[in-house]
């Protein structure tokens, strides 16, 4: 418990600083104070500052009795990985040099002591060599051959949600050395490392206007994943995988605005979005639902159908409907519903949850587009923390198999989205 406290305490300040010091860099006396303070506060100068604080916690956590103490210098030294950021971007001090040596520093920062949990016993010591050498790779040899086609090696939203959470395993191994009761999803939440490490990696050589194709794609694959796991009875997994798919399926139109796409992108994307949350989820439904859930699971594929049918012929073309504005229930958020329900409502109020989803996808009740409302006005720091949450509650689940706790998180989600969504779309119609 003591442990826990002082993780509690070192959160608190940092997360307390962040926010301070994240109105004051806005503000002109505190940029002219940077300005003239660049040895301390240049954004590569803070990557210096949280190299070398993390060293020292490094030292006094592993050599001497003054873990509590390293602790609270370690959560700081990750703070400031947000810090520098901030001053970049409002200082316009955004640099070549800066766009290598953040993710440096990032490393310099969490490898060195997942490697002394390994070595303690806490984490698989494979899993975190597999991880230093994922990380070097992209950080050096990687890196090297985009700047020969002159192509930045910046970091990622993969990268950088998987930054915040190797920070975040550096805390939990913490409590967890002290608290060997804690249910220990070290290992797990060190392959979901491994996997947004090699996807950083991956993603930097791939031609931009091919990126919304790749990440449909894959939402496609997800749901043919799930439509199989969920044959063979693993419903946690399918519906992990599926909302892994909703999470490439976030992200595909925003790509193809910003990027650009191939002609067959707008048909790949349609035809991802039925199978991975009409199909699947129905599947799903179908299993789970006793002797008659195939009449339903076939109404519900028959409403995500019309949605997206609807969507493509009407909506889409519609000037009257304002950008990021949906008329229905989204199919991802559909599916949500249906697939927490399917985890923890017995079979006949599964089909009055599935028949009042398909009732709220086909009406003309309006709801925000998570991706282009929502997560616009969503702080950087939430986003990617927000991200980095939805991992280690996979590895949680997948830890613990409490499927109880999973739909319950899954529907509290939908709920979260629905009301943040109404209140937004009320805020910008007054």
């Amino acid at each position: 418990m003591e442990r826990l406290l002082v993780i509690c305490l070192a959160a608190g300040i940092g997360t307390g600083f962040y926010y301070w010091f994240g109105r004051m860099v806005k503000k002109k006396a505190m940029q002219d104070f940077i300005f003239s303070h660049q040895w301390l506060l240049h954004p590569n100068s803070i990557c210096y500052w949280r190299t070398g604080m993390a060293t020292v916690g490094f030292y006094l956590y592993f050599w001497t009795a003054f873990q509590a103490i390293a602790i609270i210098i370690f959560t700081f030294a990750a703070i400031l990985d947000g810090v520098d950021g901030v001053v970049a971007r409002n200082c316009n001090l955004v640099s070549r040099l800066g766009e290598w040596l953040d993710p440096m520093c990032d490393k310099l920062t969490y490898l060195p002591p997942l490697l002394g949990f390994a070595y303690s016993g806490i984490l698989s010591i494979t899993l975190v060599w597999m991880l230093v050498g994922i990380e070097f790779f992209g950080q050096f040899l990687a890196r090297r051959v985009l700047s020969f086609f002159n192509i930045s090696g910046a970091a990622n939203n993969f990268g950088k949600i998987k930054a915040i959470i190797c920070f975040g395993l550096v805390i939990f191994c913490a409590l967890l050395d002290k608290n060997p009761w804690v249910i220990d999803i070290g290992d797990q939440i060190l392959l979901a490392c491994l996997v947004l490490s090699t996807a950083s990696v991956v993603f930097k050589f791939i031609p931009n206007k091919f990126y919304a194709d790749i990440l449909s794609t894959l939402n496609f694959f997800c749901g043919v994943s799930a439509l199989v796991l969920t044959h063979y009875g693993m419903f946690a997994k399918a519906i992990i995988i599926i909302i892994m798919g909703q999470l490439f399926d976030l992200f595909d139109g925003r790509m193809a605005e910003k990027h650009g796409g191939t002609k067959y992108g707008p048909y790949l994307d349609d035809i991802a979005d039925f199978v991975s949350f009409g199909l699947a989820p129905a599947y799903v439904m179908v299993k789970t639902g006793g002797p008659y859930a195939w009449q339903f699971g076939a109404v519900y594929i028959a409403g995500v159908a019309f949605r997206l049918i609807r969507f493509v012929a009407s909506d889409k073309k519609r000037t009257d409907l304002p950008e990021g504005v949906f008329n229905g229930l989204p199919s991802p958020a559909g599916a949500l519903v249906v697939l927490g329900a399917s985890l923890i409502v017995p079979g006949q109020l599964l089909w009055v949850v599935t028949l009042a989803t398909v009732g709220l996808m086909v009406s003309r009740i309006q709801f925000a587009h998570f991706g282009r409302i929502i997560l616009r006005k969503m702080p950087r720091p939430l986003f990617f923390t927000a991200g980095a949450g939805v991992m280690i509650v996979f590895a949680f689940v997948l830890k613990t198999k409490n499927v109880d706790m999973f739909g319950i998180a899954i529907l509290a989600s939908v709920c979260v989205y629905i009301i943040s969504g109404r209140r937004l779309l009320g805020d910008d119609a007054a």
